[in-house]
């Protein structure tokens, strides 16, 4: 599996304060250290630090399931996590919301659950092979904030 954050083109894009979403200025706030998971590290955004928040859609086309939705970023240049290893900001929560979506970025019913942490391995391993899902979504279970994609390797 690959852990895909967001792309380092669009996060400079935003740093440097192009609209989100939502066509705003991303805010800038201060870190607290816990619980601010940025999206293209894929690190907590360290206590003290400037950080970003803004609105993200992770689709490619506007559609019923495009959903878009809070997420914070380092508001300083940061380097692209990702790779096949289970980044930093999906270790700090007990589980996480997994979602299949087909090629055409349309969500596969009865992909989404709550996955324990330590079975999102085997169950994003299942969505791919049993239920051909192009890709997944990995997003907060107690907030629904978009974290990350995975695609298979």
């Amino acid at each position: 599996m690959n852990y895909i954050p967001l792309p380092t083109d669009l996060v400079r894009a935003l740093q440097s304060g192009a609209p989100d979403a939502n066509g705003m200025t991303p805010e800038r706030a201060t870190s607290d250290g816990a619980g601010k998971p940025c999206r293209h590290c894929l690190r907590t955004v360290p206590e003290g630090a400037e950080m970003l928040i803004l609105a993200h859609r992770p689709f490619e086309t506007l559609h019923p399931y495009a959903e878009s939705g809070p997420i914070f970023l380092c508001a300083e240049p940061c380097e692209q996590g990702g790779g096949a290893d289970i980044p930093e900001i999906m270790t700090t929560s007990p589980g996480y919301l997994i979602k299949g979506y087909n090629k055409d970025e349309r969500i596969i019913y009865g992909s989404g659950a709550v996955v324990p942490q330590d079975q999102i391995e085997p169950y994003a391993k299942d969505l791919f092979k049993e239920h051909d899902a192009a890709y997944l979504h990995v997003r907060s279970a107690s907030n629904n904030c978009y974290l990350l994609r995975i695609d298979q390797e």
